[in-house]
């Protein structure tokens, strides 16, 4: 029998705080270290950290949070497109991130972008790491991209939120 969507989001949301010990401001041990290669830094204003008071994740990590898809058309993918991976607002609470932060993302080609964390949790942005079920390599954009449901809101279908739309992500520094 399927779980109803809340329901199944709950028992997720369980599994993610077995791997970060609870969710809140913990001590810097609470989130397990990488084994794997490093896809994302999480840094600044954080309670739970890995090494370096920072939150380190590799893909095993990621996969361990609360898992979410969806499909939308993005400036540079003109027909729709599956991305999974994490929402967004699952990693600021995994990290312990304190209401009302601002977000500086980081590309790999040293692109950044602010983003205020409310308002990304609002619109449902999904740090995605699968696109139409396959990983992302760099040269596709890849290993990782924050996306938002622009095709399911509108709204968003803006330069603004375009530019926040960040693809080939390294880091997240939360201020």
């Amino acid at each position: 029998m399927k779980h109803p969507a809340p329901q199944r989001r709950a028992v997720l949301g369980l599994a993610a705080a077995s791997l970060l010990g609870g969710f809140g401001a913990l001590p810097a041990h609470a989130l397990h270290a990488p084994t794997g290669a490093v896809l994302l830094t999480v840094g600044g204003a954080i309670a739970n950290a890995n090494g370096n008071g920072a939150a380190s994740f590799d893909l095993t990590l990621l996969q361990k949070l609360p898992q979410s898809s969806f499909s939308t058309r993005t400036p540079w993918y003109p027909t729709p497109r599956k991305f999974s991976g994490v929402l967004l607002r699952d990693l600021l609470a995994g990290v312990g991130a304190p209401p009302g932060v601002t977000i500086r993302a980081v590309a790999l080609n040293d692109y950044r972008v602010d983003i205020p964390a409310e308002e990304a949790v609002r619109h449902g942005a999904l740090l995605a790491y699968l696109l139409d079920d396959k990983p992302v390599p760099v040269r596709e954009k890849g290993p990782l991209m924050l996306v938002y449901p622009f095709d399911a809101k509108p709204e968003l279908r803006t330069a603004l939120q375009y530019s926040r739309a960040i693809w080939q992500l390294r880091r997240l520094d939360l201020k």
